[in-house]
């Protein structure tokens, strides 16, 4: 029997790298989205219960979807609630209830990132610094609420994200690059954070994780999966600040830096962590692969 997953948000950054690694892995591959809908990606929106749980009856599925950027939770928090916490907790109940598997992914960001506290493991205490941080922590809260008689939920924590984009800006790493070209202009003073520290993750990676923790917990009776850890994390160790990134890829480019100074000292705004990073200690003991491409290679 061919095995079936349900991808929302599938015309994102992180979606469409997912898709990829479950279809390579033989999985059929449904994939949804709303502003982005097309012939092959069905449209839905996932804040209405009766359209997800109508498609879900279709088929056996397993789902994920966020709201990714933070400062667009600053700008439209009541939307980002709706998203990250609202829909999730419409998506947990409608999977459980139908005994599916659903995969809500998180963010870094639920933990405070003091100097010297990282890494964190999955299970230490949260305290999100910013509203994005808080809402996935309240979405990571529904999914484990209305899946906890049935161990249907999982909770995967991922650090900011790099990948095939169709735009730079999909990526707060990718999105470097036209800051790296517009350094080029004459008489350019860009200033950069090289103040916070980052752990950028191939989108990929983090695709062919999902498949293995669903591949995983589907092949696990009630009882074996009733003792697997429901909140896991993954992460790249390659350790960057904002800046050296810029470095790097100007290095990569053939191009001078000068028109960039690296800024050492937290910035204003949204307020974000110092270093969020995350201990991959719980997917490593269930024997899922934690290696990452290297940073400096893939571009």
């Amino acid at each position: 029997m061919t095995r079936k997953a349900l991808v929302t948000g599938a015309t994102g950054l992180l979606g469409r790298a997912i898709v990829l690694e479950f279809e390579r892995a033989g999985w059929e591959v449904v994939e949804t989205g709303y502003t982005r809908s097309t012939k092959t990606i069905r449209k839905l929106d996932i804040v209405d219960s009766s359209a997800v749980a109508a498609l879900l009856d279709e088929e056996k599925y397993e789902p994920s979807a966020a709201n990714k950027s933070p400062d667009k939770c600053d700008t439209d928090p009541e939307g980002a609630r709706a998203l990250n916490v609202e829909a999730t907790r419409t998506l947990a109940q409608v999977t459980s209830s139908r005994s599916i598997l659903l995969i809500y992914i998180s963010t870094d960001y639920v933990f405070p990132g003091k100097p010297g506290e990282a890494p964190y493991e999955n299970d230490a205490a949260t305290h999100p610094p910013n509203l994005y941080g808080q809402t996935k922590l309240d979405g990571e809260k529904a999914t484990l609420e209305q899946t906890q008689e049935t161990n249907l939920g999982v909770v995967l924590r991922v650090p900011v994200l790099y990948g095939s984009t169709h735009d730079h800006t999909e990526s707060a790493v990718n999105v470097l690059l036209d800051k790296v070209w517009q350094s080029q202009e004459k008489e350019a003073k860009i200033s950069m954070d090289d103040w916070a520290q980052r752990y950028p993750t191939n989108t990929e990676d983090v695709g062919r994780v999902c498949q293995d923790v669903a591949t995983k917990y589907l092949a696990a009776g009630d009882t074996e999966r009733a003792k697997l850890p429901t909140i896991l994390q993954f992460s790249s160790e390659d350790r960057y600040t904002k800046f050296e990134i810029c470095q790097l890829l100007a290095e990569i480019m053939g191009l001078p830096l000068g028109g960039m100074v690296g800024v050492k000292e937290a910035g204003t705004g949204v307020q974000r962590p110092y270093d969020t990073h995350l201990s991959t200690r719980a997917l490593k003991e269930l024997g899922i692969p934690v290696w990452t491409q290297e940073f400096k290679g893939w571009w």
